[in-house]
């Protein structure tokens, strides 16, 4: 199966927006896919070697499970890659504009879940992620 790709221009300089896929605090307001979701607790050790931790869970109770990656690349401010337990690859790309950020994902599919439907989960956090960084930072 080929990766799955998505991408969005927030207006938001670099730095802030580097900041805000990395810092703990930031992590747990824009990390779901929808409103009825939410992350309740991440922690990044944002090294070579170290993990990340996502405990996500439907605000209902009925299901919760831990999103876990270990970072294999970090370019700061331009790239981040990670490894799941699985073995899939999540790369993040981060491209400074002059007056934007473009952010990219590139993430290898898992094999229980049809491609659209696993494209459409990671575009709404990808999405989340843009509204959020636009609301709380500005250029």
């Amino acid at each position: 199966m080929k990766p799955i790709q998505i991408s969005q221009r927030i207006h938001v300089r670099v730095e802030s927006v580097w900041n805000a896929y990395t810092s703990e605090e930031d992590i747990k307001q824009w990390n779901h896919a929808s409103d009825d979701w939410q992350c309740t607790s991440a922690s990044n050790d944002l090294r070579i070697g170290g993990k990340l931790k996502y405990h996500m869970a439907a605000k209902d109770g009925s299901y919760a499970f831990d999103f876990e990656g270990t970072y294999t690349r970090l370019d700061p401010f331009k790239q981040i890659n990670y490894t799941m337990p699985n073995g899939r690859k999540v790369e993040i790309h981060f491209k400074s504009l002059p007056d934007a950020t473009d952010v990219s994902l590139v993430i290898d599919p898992e094999e229980e879940n049809p491609i659209d439907t696993q494209t459409a989960g990671w575009d709404a956090i990808l999405t989340n992620f843009r509204l959020y960084v636009e609301k709380i930072y500005s250029l």
